[in-house]
């Protein structure tokens, strides 16, 4: 019997239902369960084909393990060799280079050195910052955030030298992003699974929990979505993320990539609404199920540790048509009210 487990935290509702519809495939030889783990030896295997990870990121046990169960052919998603070498900051610099519209970005020193730095320990440091050219580069209104964060924690909204300041001064020891502002007129959220499937929400991030996401298919241009799809797939297949979520801030008709390090994205059914759960429900189910249909005892991590090895190596991304049931969804209400390719139901 091969196992799928799914290791998670808090949420309720997207555990319980990927373990129930991946059960209620009853595919021969393949059955999921919530992942039950204790003290680990070293040589050890997991016991699980697949393992659907939603908490490691918050729990240094859990990916310490999920790495050496990775060594012992263990198939995770997502791989957490790749979440733990990500940041933000390299994110934005691999969409330019992969040729994905991103905003202006400036990586900034800490305001506060780290606990075991000291004045000696940076020496390397410009002192003072160019604090005027960075501002030209960027201009305002700007966002200073994180370069590795999550959850919207620790971001603000600066609109002059002075606001960012009085930002800055509060963000202690962190290492901190300074962005361009995109003056959106449209805003979506992509749901990606196994590199190969794309979702397009219509998706506000201001709105309070519960109502941040459209439940009708986006009725926005179709050569908006085409784009968005393709350059949601370009990141995750660089990035090596099985899910993930990009978001897209549209203005003056081009999508830039927002933020694209989600490999936990939000799938609570309270909070994505009844269609947008069951269809990320659906695709990582099957998703779980090929790769343990195709798992082996001797499969292991690669030395090489690709994809990344070939971004590295100046090797281009590989590019996969988006099976988009958002573009589907789209053409099918426009036949319906007579709207070619733009309707909405």
């Amino acid at each position: 019997m091969k196992k799928i487990g799914v290791l998670f935290g808090v949420e309720n509702t997207f555990p319980s239902a990927l373990v129930d519809c991946i059960n209620s495939m009853e595919v021969e030889g393949v059955r999921a369960e919530f992942v039950h783990v204790g003290g680990v030896r070293m040589d050890e295997p997991s016991d699980y084909a697949v393992i659907v990870d939603r908490i490691s990121h918050e729990m240094p046990f859990y990916r310490a393990w999920l790495k050496s169960a990775v060594l012992a052919g263990t198939q995770v998603i997502n791989n957490p060799f790749w979440s733990s070498a990500d940041d933000k900051f390299f994110n934005y610099a691999l969409a330019a280079k992969l040729g994905v519209a991103v905003p202006r970005t400036v990586l900034l020193p800490h305001k506060q050195f780290p606990p075991q730095i000291n004045t000696r320990s940076v020496r390397n440091l410009e002192y003072p910052l160019d604090w005027d050219g960075i501002f030209e580069h960027i201009g305002f209104p700007a966002f200073l955030k994180p370069y590795n964060g999550g959850g919207g924690r620790d971001v603000f909204h600066v609109r002059n030298r002075e606001e960012f300041f009085h930002a800055y001064d509060r963000t202690g020891d962190l290492c901190m992003t300074l962005q361009t502002a995109i003056n959106h007129q449209e805003y979506f959220r992509c749901f990606v699974v196994g590199q190969s499937e794309v979702r397009v929400m219509t998706y506000d991030p201001a709105k309070p929990y519960g109502q941040s996401y459209d439940m009708d298919p986006p009725g926005c241009d179709p050569e908006l979505l085409r784009r968005m799809e393709r350059d949601a797939l370009t990141l995750c297949q660089a990035l090596g993320y099985d899910l993930n979520t990009v978001e897209f801030a549209v203005e003056g008709g081009i999508p830039f990539a927002i933020d694209f390090m989600n490999p936990v994205p939000d799938a609570d059914l309270h909070s994505v609404g009844e269609p947008h759960f069951r269809w990320i429900v659906d695709a990582m189910a099957k998703l779980a199920v090929r790769k343990a249909q195709a798992a082996s005892p001797t499969d292991g991590v690669p030395l090489t540790l690709a994809p990344w090895a070939a971004f590295l190596s100046a090797a281009p991304a590989k590019k996969a048509k988006a099976k988009s049931s958002s573009r589907t969804a789209s053409k099918k209400s426009a036949a319906k009210k007579g709207k070619p390719g733009k309707g909405r139901s």
